[in-house]
């Protein structure tokens, strides 16, 4: 962005003005400078300006303070009053470097315990340490913010990001909303770890991520606090507030499971959550051992018009159906253990979830994987939905349809082409090979004919990069 290159001049000009070299060549490279801004995008072709370069963050700790709207059919605003403490790790020497954060206001940075001069242009926070930061080098970096919370949308009108509710706040970031409601460097590509403390006023209830490890109230307010020590993508942290019931059980292989529901629902919303306990188990025996230390549900009264599969808690609106909460459920395993390298590569999130939802659906006595395979393939080649190449759907195409069933009928005719034996090797062998990591397409292609030991390169031309209706492969 062009106001990023004035922040440098100036920022050059105040320290030769101080008597200091603007920037240091590069030992062996005299040609290029040692200190340089990190980019403020992570290189991703969809979103160019999601994430950003230079920088590694392993840790958030979020400290928020919300308080919802007040009861009124509109407008909803919400107030949010923040401090982000992240570990960040330079990944190469920077003078400069930038957050993603979108409709919040910062107030003050801090960068190793020191205050730091910063500005935010458009939809990035923008900062320059001193002393400047030495590739590898781990600092804290401190950053106190907030302001009025919205319902923002995305690119295609859809609510996302931080969606205040009559009673509270929708969050579900997918795939780059996580900035409307942290300074976060907003790309799977950096995973990291989070802790959060959501204060509310008493009655609400905040659900985050991962394990809930405290409770406390006074003067009116319940600070909620949850530990999600497991690698994460941005865009699946959540910390969703309402009138919340919040139910304790456990599966049958002792996974801890927390469900949210919203007390306002009636008594059926909650209906597909019955057998989540079992659908672990069965996904187990498919793909290994569930990769995560929870998981639970949210479900709210209030509507974004779909669900997400927010790490170890997904969110629901309204209503949380069976083959929903397979599909979600799913997602644990393809997406979040092992998410895209890139935003194109998300059929290896949607098509494997649906697939996946197919297989429990088999396994709970309805149609059989193979009858969904021949649904999806009775579709007319003149169909629009044979018009996309889901490995590469453009923006636009992310949630298209073709990306889930298509997907999830090429994972089936991929299975029939190596046999069963190969194919649930593969799936188990991506998501060890790959967790706590980002993989591409080119990745699975790879697996798929290490493991099986064939050429398909045919095959995936055929379902994966050619927009039109498969015929014979």
């Amino acid at each position: 962005m062009g106001g990023l290159g004035v922040l440098a001049g100036i920022a050059a000009l105040a320290a030769l003005g101080a008597g200091q070299t603007a920037v240091v060549a590069a030992p062996g490279d005299p040609g290029t400078p040692r200190y340089q801004a990190g980019s403020d995008g992570i290189g991703d072709d969809y979103f160019p300006l999601t994430g950003n370069g230079g920088i590694d963050v392993t840790h958030y700790d979020l400290e928020l303070r919300y308080t919802p709207p007040d009861p009124a059919p509109a407008p909803r605003e919400g107030t949010l009053e923040a401090t982000a403490t992240l570990d960040l790790t330079p990944t190469q020497d920077l003078h400069q470097f930038n957050l993603d954060l979108r409709g919040l206001t910062a107030t003050s940075v801090r960068v190793g315990r020191k205050p730091m001069a910063f500005s935010q242009v458009e939809n990035e926070l923008v900062v320059t340490p001193r002393p400047k930061l030495k590739t590898g080098r781990a600092v804290e970096v401190v950053v106190e913010y907030g302001g009025t919370t919205i319902r923002p949308t995305d690119i295609e009108g859809a609510l996302y990001g931080w969606v205040t509710t009559r009673d509270g706040a929708i969050v579900v970031s997918e795939p780059d909303g996580s900035a409307t409601w942290f300074p976060v460097n907003d790309h799977p590509r950096d995973k990291a770890t989070y802790s959060f403390d959501i204060t509310v006023p008493d009655g609400l209830v905040a659900v985050a991520n991962g394990d809930l490890v405290g409770e406390r109230s006074a003067g009116g307010w319940t600070t909620w606090s949850w530990d999600a020590p497991d690698q994460m993508a941005a865009y699946l942290a959540t910390a969703s507030v309402g009138n919340f019931e919040l139910r304790e059980y456990a599966a049958p292989n002792g996974l801890p499971i927390i469900d949210a529901i919203d007390r306002d629902l009636p008594a059926t919303a909650d209906d597909g959550l019955t057998q989540q306990g079992e659908m672990i188990v069965f996904f187990e025996s498919l793909f290994g051992p569930y990769p995560f230390t929870s998981y639970g549900a949210i479900v709210d009264d209030d509507s974004v018009g779909y669900a997400l599969e927010t790490q170890t808690r997904p969110v629901y609106s309204r209503v949380a159906n069976e083959g929903t909460v397979a599909h979600e459920l799913a997602h644990q395993w393809f997406g979040n253990a092992v998410s895209p390298h890139r935003w194109q590569d998300i059929w290896l999130n949607e098509g494997w979830a649906t697939y996946d939802s197919w297989l429990w659906t088999e396994h709970d006595g309805g149609s059989t994987a193979q009858a969904r395979f021949n649904a999806v393939m009775n579709r007319p080649a003149t169909s629009s939905f044979w018009n996309l190449e889901i490995a590469d759907p453009g923006p636009f195409g992310l949630f298209a349809g073709a990306v889930y069933d298509r997907g999830a009928a090429t994972l089936h005719a991929l299975r029939v082409k190596i046999g069963d034996e190969a194919f649930f090797e593969t799936a188990r062998e991506w998501v060890t090979r790959y967790d706590d990591s980002t993989a591409t397409t080119e990745d699975f292609e790879a697996l798929a004919e290490e493991i099986s030991g064939q050429d398909l390169d045919a095959f995936f031309d055929v379902w994966l990069h050619t927009p039109t209706k498969p015929t014979s492969w």
